[in-house]
C-alpha cells in the first residue's frame, strides 16, 4: 500500500502535508483518517496507521497479559499514546505536540511508506538509522534467504 521516502517540512502549527501520491489512498482506503502513535522499537519515529489496521493491532496489544512489564510498555507506547489525525482540505495532518517533542521532530522530518503503515522520523534519527550498516553478525536465516 505505502512505500517510499519523502522529506517533509513540519509547519509552525505542527502540520505536515501528506504527499500527493498517498492522498487518494488515504482518502479512499482510510476515510481521510490515520492513527498516530509511538514507534516502540525506535526512539526517533512515530507510526501512522490506517484505522482498520490500527484497530486489529490495538486489540492484539490490549490482549497481551498485563503482568509483564514489556507488555505494559507496548500498551502504553502504542495504545495509550494513540491519536486520530485527519487530512484537512489541503491534505495536511496535525502531529500532536507531545508526539513531536517525544521523538525530536521539529521542522524537518522524513515520511517512510512501510507497506501497511507510515513511519514519521525526525530527520536526525532517520539519517543516523540509514548510516548504520548490516554486519554479518546481524544476518538471520530469513535475511540470508533474501535475493538482494
Amino acid at each position: 500500500m505505502f512505500q517510499g521516502e519523502t522529506a517533509i517540512t513540519i509547519d509552525d502549527k505542527g502540520r505536515l502535508a501528506v504527499p500527493t501520491v498517498y492522498r487518494d489512498v488515504v482518502a479512499r482506503d482510510c476515510g481521510n483518517r490515520l492513527v498516530i502513535t509511538y514507534n516502540p522499537f525506535e526512539s526517533g519515529s512515530l507510526y501512522l496507521y490506517p484505522q482498520a489496521i490500527w484497530e486489529r493491532l490495538r486489540d492484539q496489544v490490549n490482549a497481551l497479559p498485563k503482568a509483564k512489564a514489556v507488555n505494559r510498555s507496548m500498551q502504553l507506547k502504542l495504545v495509550g499514546a494513540a491519536a486520530f489525525v485527519e487530512l484537512d482540505g489541503n491534505g495536511r495532518i496535525s502531529i500532536p505536540a507531545s508526539h513531536r517533542a517525544a521523538v525530536g521532530i521539529e521542522k524537518k522530518a522524513v515520511l517512510l511508506g512501510m507497506g501497511d503503515k507510515f513511519e514519521l522520523w525526525s530527520e536526525q534519527a532517520h539519517h543516523a538509522q540509514i548510516r548504520q550498516t548490516v554486519s554479518d553478525e546481524d544476518l538471520s536465516d530469513e535475511l540470508l534467504d533474501l535475493q538482494l
